[in-house]
């Protein structure tokens, strides 16, 4: 151990010594007067009395426990209340829910207990956070528990809210745990909790939480970032000023008044960045942002005022071409919405400005807490997460599987596209042309052919990006293929693409990858106890030779006949050089065979042309057909069939 650490250690057992001989009745009972205070605004006297009750229950079940500082339990409890109750603006039922929700886990209470005491309400709540002890778990202890939070988020949006109250200090007092305590938390923080809270538009929750995940998992990486900032913050301080003063002046004397900030992205935003361009923090492009948030004024809607506004700023500073994306008539999928666009400043930077209204700021920071529950939109939202939480159960049951689905369907950034028609699409980034034809509907994912993305000729691989218009194209002899897979980041894709594959008739053979074996050619088997494939190799193939000299036992007979699969093969012709060659070869693949090349490379020296061509074939009795036709065409000297050992 390092002597920070022993020195680190020594300090906490000094603290814990030090907490074990104070008295803390007072400071208990100012936390819980500021939780009352903060609730007593906005709740009548008999929730009141409810919620006093709650806590004194939490205080006497946890009394004597402490946390590992050595102050009382009951502090946990008590922030966990408090957060939601000031940072969350949480009812009275989700305050009462923090302050017990770890009594039935950590104490003899019950959750019918719960029931009887504050009703079935708040032991919905609390059972949902609660953490179930089980003998056998259907994935595993954290597995389990992300699905039972998602399966009651289903029913009651609050109770995951209430859980994030619970993640939120945990996250704020991680520093008294181990190392490897640390690493799960923060794990399970970065890859779950703090992507929900995205998805919910809880910024600043979602803000904190990657940050405190980062510090704990990365400390020197946080660190060092930390001090980049405040440099550079530093560094850019007057230059920013003057930049923000233009554009108050600019503003003013048109007669807004707006409030104009420069806001520094946090340590995991750049962190990100920095993996995703391979840049170093110094060579990272818009490491800050300059906020001017107005109120839109009477008789004018705010997308006027924005647009306004915008006039008025590119009047004054020259604007980037194409660095303008407008979340107000596009917001993203967890509601939020602003202005984006970049202005040359006089000091010669290109700056990111966010246009934004003070309803827009205020939903940005808080999200769903500010829908009507009621409402149409809210309602849509929860019913897609309802729709999609079953789903995924039904058909990723594995641990392997169901975490990962539901951070690729419902928990990523995202785009949004557009059929030509204006139907738009909402996508997770890293999209591509397959996820966008599975979403319009599995009928056009399963034959997407190619595409036009922006009117321009694209691979049905292509990755997509705000903005584009996609139109697809199909055909009937287009299915999916095994290498789709590696193309398409959506729930939806994935799933319809991995049915089709299961479905799919499964061949009783699996070739050699050396000798590359085709139906009709001579074949044998070799198969291994307990092994439901049989490899095929061809009789003269060294593999099968090695195998049989090793393992006859193992060698079998095999019926290697043609169906419909195609095997993708690669000839090679010798001709000599003349007019019209290439045509003819083309011609006698396309139309008198009726074949589609995958690739035809073509090299002539000396009067000598060598082509590889690659198509695909059902036998091997094609394949000498096709031989035989090129082999006819004037100049052709050699045709011969090359196999490509397989990576």
């Amino acid at each position: 151990m390092s002597l920070l650490n022993l020195n680190n250690l020594f300090l906490f057992e000094m603290q814990k010594e030090s907490s074990d001989q104070r008295d803390y009745t007072q400071e208990i009972e100012d936390r819980a007067e500021e939780v009352m205070r903060i609730m007593s605004s906005r709740t009548g006297s008999a929730d009141m009395r409810r919620l006093r009750q709650a806590f004194e229950m939490a205080r006497e079940a946890h009394a004597p426990q402490r946390r590992k500082t050595g102050e009382p339990y009951i502090f946990h409890p008590l922030a966990v209340a408090k957060i939601a109750a000031e940072e969350l603006h949480l009812d009275v039922n989700s305050v009462i829910a923090a302050f017990l929700h770890d009594v039935v886990e950590d104490t003899p209470h019950s959750v019918e207990e719960i029931s009887r005491t504050f009703g079935p309400d708040v032991a919905f709540l609390v059972g949902a956070v609660t953490k179930q002890k089980k003998e056998h778990y259907e994935m595993s202890k954290q597995l389990d528990n992300f699905k039972q939070m998602l399966d009651a988020m289903g029913h009651d949006i609050r109770a995951i809210l209430v859980k994030l109250s619970d993640r939120l200090h945990n996250m704020r007092t991680l520093a008294s745990m181990p190392a490897e305590k640390q690493m799960k938390i923060a794990g399970e923080t970065d890859y779950f909790y703090a992507p929900l809270a995205t998805r919910l538009g809880l910024y600043n929750i979602k803000s904190e939480l990657e940050n405190l995940s980062l510090r704990y998992r990365c400390p020197h990486e946080y660190a060092e970032l930390t001090e980049q900032i405040e440099a550079d913050r530093q560094f850019q301080s007057g230059r920013l000023a003057r930049f923000r003063e233009q554009i108050h002046d600019q503003l003013r004397s048109h007669g807004i008044v707006a409030r104009v900030f420069t806001d520094y992205r946090r340590p995991y935003s750049l962190w990100r960045k920095m993996l995703k361009s391979g840049d170093d923090f110094n060579h990272l492009k818009y490491r800050h942002f300059t906020e001017v948030v107005f109120d839109a004024p009477e008789g004018m809607t705010e997308k006027e005022m924005t647009l306004k506004i915008y006039s008025l700023l590119t009047d004054r500073f020259r604007e980037k071409p194409g660095g303008i994306v407008n979340y107000i008539d596009s917001p993203k999928e967890n509601g939020y919405q602003s202005f984006h666009l970049k202005l040359l400043a006089d000091f010669g930077r290109w700056q990111e400005v966010h246009i934004s209204s003070e309803r827009m700021m205020r939903e940005s920071q808080y999200g769903i807490l500010l829908t009507d529950r009621s409402s149409a939109d809210f309602n849509s939202w929860m019913e897609k997460f309802r729709v999609l939480l079953s789903d995924i159960r039904r058909n990723h049951p594995d641990a392997n599987t169901f975490m990962e689905s539901m951070a690729a369907s419902f928990y990523n950034d995202d785009i949004l596209v557009f059929s030509p028609k204006g139907r738009d699409v909402v996508l997770p980034q890293r999209s591509t042309v397959i996820d966008f034809a599975y979403e319009i509907s599995p009928d056009l994912g399963r034959h997407a052919h190619y595409a036009r993305i922006n009117t321009q000729l694209a691979s049905i691989k292509t990755p997509l990006h705000r903005g584009d218009i996609v139109e697809i194209f199909t055909s009937r002899d287009v299915h999916p293929n095994p290498d789709w897979l590696n193309h398409c980041v959506t729930y939806k894709a994935r799933r319809e693409i991995g049915e089709y594959l299961d479905h799919r008739r499964k061949s009783p053979y699996r070739r050699c990858p050396v000798c590359r074996p085709l139906p009709g050619e001579e074949v044998i088997g070799y198969s291994e106890k307990g092994d439901f494939q049989i490899n095929v190799h061809k009789r003269d193939c060294r593999v099968a030779i090695r195998l049989a000299s090793q393992y006859g036992d193992n060698i079998k007979s095999v019926d290697f006949h043609p169906d419909d699969t195609l095997y993708p093969v690669k000839i090679s012709v010798r001709a000599v050089d003349r007019y019209h060659l290439f045509i003819d070869l083309v011609s006698c693949i396309t139309d008198r065979l009726a074949l589609s090349m995958h690739s035809f490379d073509t090299e002539t020296a000396d009067g000598i042309v060598t082509c590889h061509i690659a198509l695909s074939v059902h036998s091997y009795k094609e394949l000498e057909h096709i031989i035989s036709h090129i082999a006819a065409i004037n100049g052709v000297d050699e045709v011969k069939r090359i196999v490509e050992v397989e990576d």
